[in-house]
């Protein structure tokens, strides 16, 4: 990411964010970003996600806000189950030695993630600070890992942002094959059996669109946010049996 640009807002600790409506827009150099500077304190990450806005940024680089538009975000309802995965998931459901695990490993998790290779990028967003960040977020209750375990080994996973029922994916990682895909689709699980209907993946990518999520205007993310973050918050945790409502579910590609 290279950013130079004399008009980008900076924050102060504490200062508050400036509206969404007011990124780049579809700037090439970084569209979606709002501004720069701040901290990534717990009280600071809950405003910007409750606001639609996420940090991203590299090591060497002040912290940088983004709210894109659109925005990419999977209705779990249409979360697409492709053939592959399904026979995968099967498999891992009837394993006595495989299971899913819920904030059991969350530093584990984002180290991982940080530490996954990220093809076509020069070395991690996940930067040390960010890591930290996020751990401190756990902490408080508001960030979450879903791990996939096999003989008593972490061998992929994901964490998320929840605030109420707005879930905000973030990265993921695996060791083994399928293992993130997994968790993703425990998450997916989750959600529809807690009333979760919507998980932010913030930017398009082709993998995402494959697995059923869309673009939807930033105006509408955010009022989902709004409405879903006011909601009580779900108790996280991964029972066996949501994995039949999701084998059996009707959307699923066969």
């Amino acid at each position: 990411m290279s950013i130079d640009h004399p008009t980008l807002p900076w924050l102060e600790p504490g200062d508050p964010f400036p509206s969404v409506d007011l990124t780049w827009g579809s700037h090439s150099d970084a569209p979606g970003l709002l501004c720069a500077g701040g901290d990534l304190s717990v009280a600071t990450l809950r405003r910007a996600y409750g606001s639609g806005i996420f940090p991203w940024f590299s090591q060497g680089q002040p912290v940088l806000w983004w709210s894109p538009a659109p925005r990419m975000v999977l209705d779990v309802a249409d979360f697409k189950l492709h053939p592959s995965l399904k026979k995968r998931i099967r498999q891992f459901a009837r394993s006595s030695t495989a299971e899913i695990r819920v904030d059991s490993a969350f530093d584990a998790v984002i180290q991982a993630c940080a530490a996954s290779d990220r093809s076509g990028q020069s070395g991690t967003w996940i930067v040390p600070a960010m890591v930290q960040a996020y751990i401190r977020l756990h902490q408080a209750g508001l960030a979450h890992s879903v791990e996939t375990w096999v003989d008593g080994e972490l061998v992929g996973g994901l964490y998320f942002v929840a605030l109420g029922r707005a879930v905000f994916g973030e990265s993921m990682f695996h060791r083994a094959t399928d293992a993130s895909k997994i968790a993703l689709a425990a998450l997916v699980a989750m959600c529809r059996s807690l009333g979760v209907q919507h998980i932010d993946c913030q930017q398009n990518t082709p993998h995402l669109a494959s697995m059923g999520a869309a673009e939807i205007p930033r105006s509408v993310f955010v009022d989902r946010v709004a409405r879903a973050q006011s909601m009580p918050s779900p108790v996280w945790r991964f029972s066996p049996v949501y994995w039949t409502g999701l084998l059996a579910s009707t959307s699923a590609t066969t």
